[in-house]
């Protein structure tokens, strides 16, 4: 599933991140890496949505959240 798939509530583990090498790295930086997990926060629209990661919050866009491949937590 795609994280813009995940409900506003919902914790779910990064499994791959499908986007240009330097936005991929840029995400790595700010701590989004395979199996981090990523609690959904807040959704506004089709797929636009804060998140929370390590413990900071983050706005990604759609054409971001499209990209980034999820599992649920248990």
């Amino acid at each position: 599933m795609f994280l813009k798939d995940v409900q506003t509530g919902h914790s779910c583990i990064v499994e791959h991140i499908d986007l240009p090498f330097q936005m991929e790295r840029r995400l790595e930086a700010l701590g989004m890496t395979r199996e981090s997990e990523i609690s959904v926060l807040n959704r506004k629209g089709k797929g636009i949505m804060i998140i929370k990661l390590r413990g900071a919050r983050f706005a990604l866009g759609y054409n971001m959240t499209k990209h980034i491949t999820v599992r649920e937590t248990r």
